[in-house]
């Protein structure tokens, strides 16, 4: 039997066409998918200090309200606060003719939000097929968060918008990028493991 390295060695040229050809398939599969656009917004949480508290504490417990609040982000009754907020220019047609179900599955897709460690900001980000429409998501989610985020958290909180919402110059969505890496390193991975078999 060949050693493996050297069979595989002997057969790179086409172990690197198959993945190329897969890759291009990935990125032709990917352009089936609506392009959306990303906009980003930050808001920090301050938790108020306590007397004995050291500020360490004080700001891992803003981190753990921020967890529990990039979890509430996705809900349906955050969804109505942000939907309520006025001077956001949205088009909230496409949630209207859907189901309930279907609204909440739109809603967990078009909304996201993560915590940054360390620093106690809340990550919020909207994807639109417009750049604009993404931006007034996520000025409409921060604003949300800020005038009515108490209701989740309790009052020993304030929440204020540090960064408002910036769009991306090009779509988020699909990942072209990712998904050719993806497509390029399985199909190497699996055409390898073909001319293995196959000696």
């Amino acid at each position: 039997m060949r050693h493996p390295i050297r069979t595989l060695k002997r057969q790179w040229k086409l172990v690197v066409s198959v993945g190329l050809v897969v890759a291009l398939l990935s990125v032709g599969v990917s352009l089936l998918f609506p392009l959306q656009y990303r906009a980003d917004a930050q808001v920090l949480i301050i938790s108020k200090t306590r007397t004995g508290v050291d500020p360490y504490t004080t700001v891992k417990s803003a981190e753990r309200v921020g967890e529990n609040l990039a979890a509430v982000i996705e809900t349906s009754d955050f969804y109505e606060k942000v939907r309520a907020q006025s001077g956001f220019a949205v088009d909230w047609s496409t949630f209207d003719s859907r189901s309930e179900r279907k609204r909440r599955k739109l809603w967990t897709k078009t909304i996201d939000a993560s915590v940054s460690y360390g620093r106690a900001i809340l990550n919020i980000s909207a994807y639109s097929r417009h750049g604009a429409e993404a931006t007034q998501i996520a000025g409409a989610a921060a604003r949300s968060l800020v005038e009515q985020g108490w209701e989740y958290v309790g009052g020993d909180v304030t929440i204020k918008v540090v960064n408002s919402p910036v769009v991306t110059k090009w779509p988020a969505r699909p990942n072209f990028v990712a998904n050719a890496l993806f497509g390029f390193f399985a199909g190497m991975f699996v055409m390898s493991l073909a001319i293995l078999r196959r000696f």
